[in-house]
């Protein structure tokens, strides 16, 4: 039988769903991350209180309690010092509780079980973008597999793309974070890929992505990401002089496709009442701060409320340029809320244009507009796809992810 050990900092919900379908198949050895809360425990009694709601978070399942471990120190400092307003703590280049820094942290200290593991029967490791080169040279050194998951975009794809968006967009410039990335840390992540023997994306479009890569590539494989449990939604009708309610949720960045939306919202003046939930640096882009104050802008809501936003509005609008998944897009499908999306993310995965969805391209506000168009002279559209797309949610639940994955880890180790 195999022994996998699986590893991610921050055990969000598409690593919660590869442990338990990994669990449940008999397949999983050890779990690492930095926090770790079990129903019952009193440690999840404490994400009651508000001030403390980051522990329900990190909320797993009872089963896997006895071979989960934990190394909270950095991401507890990161936590903390992101309530306390502690910047230079939180920085990049040198702060003791960066977000680089709970990856390495945690990755050097996967690497230092690893004998131990291997000891124990461990003969596979999985982990994550940037959390996986410690880990993954010492099971090398120990003649163990290694898969990596990438769940974001090939970064020198992301570079190539986005440098045009600099240039076509040069006032927006300012919100693309990502050519700010040390060349260290670029380097890092080629250096994890050359040490994978299997490479786990969750978007065609990631796939593609890795075609920048300059040396051979391992085995890639597509399992797009699960759906959050569906909601029923109730339609309501759109009169001649109501306007069509459309929402973003995302990052204000131009990464997002940020201009391509307000240039073709603007164009229908009252016909759209567009509603944005994203945080973002507003302070030197000017194109951004106009454009919000025309708008409906609310910088942050709890996950709840932002799933009944998705209920209470007729589409969601994700137009992005670069996107290794773009979860907004399963979880307004669950809601019954229709999506307008592009082809960098993993709208081709699982939206069949005009019928559970829309697909326009990528940096076209024409291609928008022309889509928005369509829905807004004939709005009765709204329900019948967004019906489809709350039986694509029912029909893929992350349980259904998980045992993919399972199924996925199994049959690459084997061909190995």
């Amino acid at each position: 039988m195999m022994g996998l050990v699986i590893t991610h900092p921050t055990g969000n919900e598409f690593f919660r769903a590869a442990v338990q379908g990994l669990y449940d198949a008999g397949k999983l050895q050890s779990v690492y991350t930095c926090l770790a809360s079990f129903p019952g425990t009193a440690l999840y009694q404490l994400g009651s209180y508000k001030p403390l709601r980051d522990i329900r978070r990190r909320s797993f399942d009872a089963s896997i309690k006895d071979i989960t471990h934990i190394y909270p120190w950095r991401e507890a400092g990161r936590l903390l010092s992101m309530k306390a307003g502690a910047a230079k703590r939180l920085s990049k280049k040198n702060g003791m509780f960066s977000v680089d820094k709970v990856y390495q942290g945690l990755d050097q200290y996967v690497a230092s079980n690893m004998k131990k593991e291997k000891a124990k029967g461990a003969t596979t490791i999985y982990a994550y973008e940037d959390g996986a080169l410690a880990s993954f040279k010492k099971a090398k050194l120990l003649g163990m597999q290694a898969i990596y998951d990438l769940p974001i975009g090939y970064w020198r794809c992301m570079h190539e793309l986005l440098a045009e968006e600099n240039e076509l967009n040069p006032g927006w410039a300012e919100t693309l974070q990502g050519f700010k990335d040390a060349h260290d840390k670029l380097s890092k992540k080629d250096e994890e890929i050359s040490l994978a023997d299997t490479v786990i994306v969750a978007s065609s479009f990631t796939a593609a992505s890795l075609q920048f890569y300059k040396s051979n590539l391992p085995r890639i494989c597509v399992v797009p990401y699960g759906f959050p449990a569906v909601q029923e939604k109730t339609y309501r009708h759109i009169g001649v002089n109501e306007p069509l309610k459309v929402l973003f949720v995302g990052g204000l960045s131009q990464r997002k496709g940020l201009s391509y939306l307000f240039d073709a919202v603007n164009s229908f003046g009252k016909n759209i009442f567009l509603t944005i939930v994203g945080r973002g640096n507003t302070k030197n882009v000017l194109p951004l701060q106009e454009n919000l104050s025309r708008h409906r802008w609310i910088e942050t809501l709890p996950h709840h409320e932002i799933l009944s936003l998705m209920r209470e509005n007729d589409v969601l609008v994700f137009p992005s340029l670069f996107e290794g998944f773009g979860q907004v897009i399963t979880e307004a499908m669950a809601q019954g809320t229709p999506v307008i999306t592009t082809e960098r993310t993993a709208g081709p995965d699982i939206i069949q244009h005009g019928k559970n969805g829309w697909l326009v391209k990528a940096g076209s506000v024409n291609s928008l507009k022309e889509m928005l168009e369509k829905i807004i002279t004939d709005p009765g559209m709204i329900e019948m796809i967004g019906r489809a797309a709350l039986e694509t949610a029912r029909q893929r639940p992350w349980g259904l992810y998980g045992k993919e994955i399972s199924e996925l880890v199994d049959n690459a180790t084997t061909k190995l």
